[in-house]
């Protein structure tokens, strides 16, 4: 068995595409020139990224339609009121969500350059039906799975078909909703069966379009990689998420707690699914970043779900392995140019730092009331690694929390080996001063299990 530290695939950029020239011209030409940027959000999530392409040198303006994040990112881009003011004037619009899918169509027909959706790709994340459909229509395998929207249905249906089952909120459900996410531990389902019966009146409200899905073991790893409307650009993302709350994999589901990733040349795993997917992609115009998360065993790759956007903060992270200015990528991939992303070689783990607050989310609730404005302090004047989430920064020069998410910060560490990369963001964290923050402490650390197994079963080569 090789060291589990060492990557399974070179990443020398061996296999990758050529840097194009534009007209005869070195593509790097095209971006001396600072660009204007527009960053489109529902509610704040892509505002670190807007932070690195506006200290780039490029102009930057975010519009945040969430009135719950009416202070988040001030101080450190110019935010708007008005997205539709300001399309004209930008060179490049990110949409950093899903559910912009028919803007983003509408704009791209005006020949504006815009980074992320497509009615497909939202589709796709939006609907795990049609999701599973797509994947299985271009020769990919999927587990069983089954929707409704009737508990009662999905009662008789677990009763009649026993077995062990993962519920999973369907549709475009808020991220409330989504943390009911429930993996059945019994293999006749009767957890799961107890479980509806007892909430099915409050869940269907919160999740009123469900699927149940057959639970397969195996390893959870997930390959994503950027499309510029015509095809993917190299090299690949792989990545681990770790989505409970607490160490130890225990606790409610969150959005995402932090993640252990490593770029790639294109390998088995990306060849058995998401490069299936090029065809419709292209057909659609997606721009942006895909990614599909899988169960993996010794028995063949089953595909979960899709994520047609930039997960945060799997882009936190993203941004500690590439070495390319972000405002370049950004602007290379919405105009549909075919370039290799330059990337760090090794590991990179990023960890998220939340407050309490995070546990509450109205803006009314004493706790968030509490958390906002609390300074955010470094020991030492050192800000390697820190990315933003819901954070500001106030007239007096201090960092503060912000909004009511009490997702405070990501935190990273790139390394040659995974625990080279641990140390390093680890001991970053500890520069960072917050009352009763609180984090994962175990990131990355399940590399060795996980990686003895994906590469006895062929699939990171």
């Amino acid at each position: 068995m090789q060291d589990n530290n060492i990557l399974p695939s070179v990443q020398n950029g061996a296999g990758l595409p050529e840097k194009v020239k534009i007209n005869g011209n070195d593509s790097e030409a095209l971006y001396t020139t600072p660009k204007k940027f527009l960053f489109v959000s529902l509610e704040s999530l892509s505002g670190d990224l807007a932070w690195q392409v506006r200290k780039e040198g490029h102009e930057v303006k975010a519009y945040i339609k969430a009135k719950t994040d009416r202070d988040v990112y001030t101080g450190f881009i110019d935010r708007v009121d008005s997205w539709e003011k300001w399309q004209d004037w930008a060179d490049v619009i990110v949409l950093d969500d899903v559910g912009f899918g028919s803007i983003a169509d509408r704009l791209r027909k005006r020949s504006k350059l815009v980074v992320g959706g497509s009615v497909y790709a939202d589709r796709l994340e939006i609907d795990r039906e049609f999701g599973q459909t797509e994947l299985k229509k271009y020769g990919v395998n999927i587990l069983p799975s089954w929707n409704f929207s009737d508990y009662d249905k999905a009662l008789e249906f677990i009763r009649a078909n026993p077995d062990r089952y993962v519920f999973k909120p369907s549709g475009n459900t808020p991220s409330a909703g989504k943390g009911l996410l429930f993996m059945g531990q019994e293999e006749d389902g009767k957890d799961l069966i107890e479980l509806i019966e007892k909430n099915k009146v409050a869940w269907q409200k919160k999740a009123p379009i469900f699927q149940l899905q057959k639970y397969i073991n195996g390893v959870e790893v997930a390959v994503g990689a950027f499309f510029n409307g015509k095809d993917f650009i190299y090299p690949i993302n792989i990545n681990f998420e770790h989505k409970r709350v607490f160490p130890g994999d225990i606790g409610p589901f969150s959005g995402e707690m932090g993640t252990l990733m490593y770029w790639s040349a294109p390998n088995t795993l990306f060849k058995a699914t998401l490069e299936k997917m090029l065809q419709p992609l292209r057909e659609s115009g997606y721009v942006g970043y895909i990614d599909l998360n899988c169960i993996v065993n010794g028995r063949g790759i089953y595909p979960l779900e899709f994520t047609s956007r930039f997960g945060y903060p799997t882009i936190q992270i993203q941004s500690e392995g590439i070495t390319m200015p972000s405002g370049e990528w950004l602007y290379r991939m919405a105009s549909g140019e075919n370039f290799e992303l330059k990337v760090k070689k090794g590991f990179q783990v990023g960890v998220r730092i939340l407050v309490p607050s995070y546990f509450y989310k109205e803006s009314s609730a004493e706790t968030v009331k509490n958390y906002r404005d609390v300074a955010v302090l470094f020991k030492k004047p050192n800000f390697e690694g820190v990315h933003i989430e819901d954070i500001k920064l106030s007239e007096d020069g201090v960092w503060r929390i912000a909004g009511v998410s009490g997702c405070v910060l990501v935190v990273t560490g790139s390394g040659s080996t995974v625990e080279e990369a641990r140390r390093i963001v680890y001991s970053r964290i500890q520069n960072i001063m917050i009352p009763n923050m609180f984090y994962r402490t175990d990131i990355g650390r399940g590399w060795n299990n996980d990686s003895d197994k994906l590469q006895t079963w062929g699939y990171l080569y």
